[in-house]
């Protein structure tokens, strides 16, 4: 007989909103600090429990036996803590903060050793070469391999006197990395440069001068407060024609968590991330090392689709060269046009790119990004959103009532085409202090067979950092958003609509789970496509005072625009996929010494990009996709899943010339049935491949991005 978990609660939990929720949703806005500890440690207990029965001698190695009490005990626990995590980055507090860095460590030494556990690792090892494993699903018999896997990569395989240092290595990563988020985050909130005198703000739009008075009022500061959150900041170094407040605000921007940036507190705050980025490096080279790897960069391949680290680095590389003269033609043609037209020269300096890239879009094509943004009320965005979902997936989304962490969040059901609910999913788009910048879609639940046989219903999160709806003449104006607001939008549902659209019912390889990080990109980049297209931009634009839809003319222009220094764009990104790569394999013990994370970020600028590097610039010190985000060694995958999604796309484009639309419900389907609902219970190069009929090319992207 195997021993059984207790499903009761203890009466102390019984009130405590993250214990409670079970099998449905988190009251975000019940949960309170001294919740946490008591939470986590009796749902620690309760997956530690379920460990031990599953190693017990006695039990069967089984996937109902084994793998699913197992995946149902840990599955809660790490729902519940994803809730702790989740308001951590959306709604952060100092008591928050506090007791989730209380927890943290002992969350991380959990999963450490759940990978370690050489007796749990036998037991899976025994299903996989049982008879019932022929049995099994294809997801399920995914979800064993990657299991397998993982606990090869958890360390399963060290000797014992090894093991306790691999779980300090887990530990020690994870508090670094809740170090850097959080000094970027404190960095960013605690700038605030206010004006007074209105001269100083010529070239603002209204709306930017409205959201800094705004942020004045909410601070009890009498003008106009600029902060270094992305919608305050870059309006100002795309239209001020105060260079000195460029300057300023750019210098703030790029200093952020580095020695350079100024100490607040009475020197008593210090947010530098130098010493943590070198910290983190060690200790990634040194977990690679100990599980028989080279380097890091290495390591993180064992679950990609990439097959080396040659590969990867010689694929960059290759991109750079393809367009380094795209991107020098852009940067003369920008040099040249602030010298002439603008009286720059003295030459280009870095405020000043994003001030002369606008000016000289708006002579080249006759609109500015700001005149555009007028044609994007959110609203009407995720109404013309939501129908290219619907049309081309055949589902239809809802307005939902589910609970929310702030009063702006937003949330919506997902239905099949019997009208039953089959996943939910929130928005949350405004930038607000305590929140963390940029966009990202998250799991709150992942799709899986329940012990009772019903099926549980996906729940994403979706967050962006839009500019909020201000008063403007004591009016509530409704919020509009950039172009480039809008194809984050579309991106991030992209992610969502991989993990809210899967079929797959074996939890660890439904929707975006077990997915390869290179290919986890493609469903996202692939939405980006349609906010190009006049047939969707027509229906989702609505002039924010006439309400009439963006005029064809000045959609001709921005088409025309599309391209717009993209070649000097695109090298930006390579350059940072190469920084990350290269800091993961060049990095080992013996040149810890003298390695310097600045000095390889500044070799490689040196050698790839045409923009001369400011001597201040600290960006790499922010770059918290790879000390803070999960990027490690993987931000390439941005951009060798963009070789995969313009692939895709090309084929709404072909069915286009048919049928005379990309919305395409007949190829749309196909895609949702190939690529959405498998998940990651099958290769993705598989599931392109039954997709297109073919490997993957790059010229799909090389076109779109006027590269060929």
């Amino acid at each position: 007989m195997t021993k059984s978990l207790s499903n009761i609660l203890p009466a102390e939990l019984q009130n405590n909103p993250l214990t409670t929720f079970g099998r449905g949703i988190a009251a975000y806005s019940e949960v309170k600090p001294d919740h946490i500890a008591p939470a986590i440690e009796y749902l620690l207990k309760r997956a530690q429990d379920a460990v031990d029965v599953a190693v017990d001698p006695s039990t069967p190695s089984t996937w109902d036996d084994l793998a699913e009490p197992l995946e149902d005990a840990t599955e809660f626990f790490g729902r519940s803590w994803g809730v702790i995590s989740h308001l951590n980055s959306v709604a952060d507090t100092p008591e928050l903060r506090a007791a989730y860095g209380e927890m943290l460590p002992k969350v991380t030494a959990f999963f450490s050793s759940l990978g370690q556990n050489l007796d749990l690792y036998k037991k899976f090892k025994e299903l996989s070469n049982s008879p019932d494993f022929k049995k099994l699903s294809a997801a399920q018999k995914k979800v064993i391999e990657n299991s397998l896997r993982d606990f090869r990569l958890g360390g399963a395989e060290l000797s014992d006197t090894q093991k306790p240092r691999f779980a300090q290595i887990q530990d020690e990563q994870a508090e670094l990395g809740k170090a850097f988020s959080d000094h970027v985050l404190d960095a960013t909130d605690n700038f605030v440069h206010l004006i007074t005198d209105e001269s100083k703000l010529i070239g603002l739009p209204e709306d930017a001068k409205a959201a800094a008075a705004d942020t004045a009022q909410q601070k009890s500061l009498q003008g106009w407060a600029f902060t270094l959150h992305f919608p305050s900041y870059y309006p100002v170094m795309q239209y001020s024609e105060n260079r000195a407040l460029r300057q300023l605000m750019y210098e703030a921007y790029v200093t952020r968590s580095s020695e350079l940036a100024p100490k607040y507190g009475d020197g008593k705050l210090d947010w530098d991330n130098t010493n943590n980025m070198l910290d983190q490096l060690r200790l990634r080279d040194e977990e690679a090392r100990m599980l028989g790897f080279e380097n890091y960069a290495a390591l993180s391949l064992a679950p990609k689709m990439a097959k080396s680290v040659e590969e990867v680095d010689a694929f960059l590389t290759n991109f750079a060269h393809k367009a380094k003269p795209f991107a020098i033609k852009d940067w003369q043609e920008l040099t040249q046009f602030a010298k002439t037209e603008l009286g720059l020269s003295d030459g280009l300096e870095p405020w000043d790119i994003a001030f002369a890239s606008e000016r000289l879009k708006q002579e080249r094509y006759s609109f500015s990004e700001n005149e555009l943004k007028q044609y994007f009320p959110l609203p009407k965005v995720l109404d013309g959103l939501f129908q290219v979902i619907q049309t081309l997936f055949g589902v239809k989304i809802e307005k939902a009532n589910l609970p929310t962490w702030h009063a702006d969040v937003q949330s919506f059901s997902v239905k099949n085409a019997k009208g039953d609910i089959t996943a939910y999913f929130y928005l949350d788009p405004y930038a607000r202090p305590g929140k963390r910048g940029g966009a990202w879609m998250d799991d709150a639940r992942g799709r899986r067979v329940l012990p009772n046989r019903e099926i549980q219903v996906p729940v994403a999160y979706l967050v962006c950092n839009f500019a909020p709806p201000v008063k403007v003449d004591g009016v509530l104006r409704q919020p509009t958003i950039t172009h480039d607001d809008v194809i984050t939008l579309f991106h991030e549902s992209g992610h969502g609509l991989h993990h809210l659209l899967t079929q797959v019912s074996a939890l660890g390889v439904s929707g975006i789970n077990g997915v390869e990080w290179d290919a986890v990109e493609l469903p996202s980049q692939f939405m980006e496509n349609f906010c190009w297209e006049w047939e969707v931009l027509e229906k989702m634009t609505a002039h924010v005072e006439s309400g009439k839809p963006l005029p064809r003319e000045l959609f001709e222009k921005m088409l025309a625009a599309k391209n717009f220094q993209n070649g000097y764009m695109t090298l930006r990104q390579i350059v940072m996929s190469l920084t990350d790569w290269r800091l993961h394999s060049s990095f080992n013990t013996q040149n810890a010494k003298e390695y310097a994370v600045l000095d390889i970020s500044r070799s490689i600028a040196d050698q790839f990009n045409v923009i001369p590097q400011p001597s201040i610039s600290r960006w790499i010190n922010t770059f918290s996709h790879i000390f803070a985000g999960g990027y490690a060694a993987g931000y390439y995958s941005y951009k060798w899943a963009e070789v995969l999604s313009a692939d895709v796309y090309s084929a709404f484009e072909e069915a286009a010339k048919l049928t005379g639309s990309v919305l395409d419900e007949k190829t749309g389907i196909r895609y949702r049935q190939e690529i959405l609902e498998v998940g990651g219970s099958r290769p993705a190069a598989e599931s392109f491949k039954a997709f297109r009929g073919r490997e993957p090319s790059i010229d799909a992207l090389l076109r779109h991005g006027g590269l060929a």
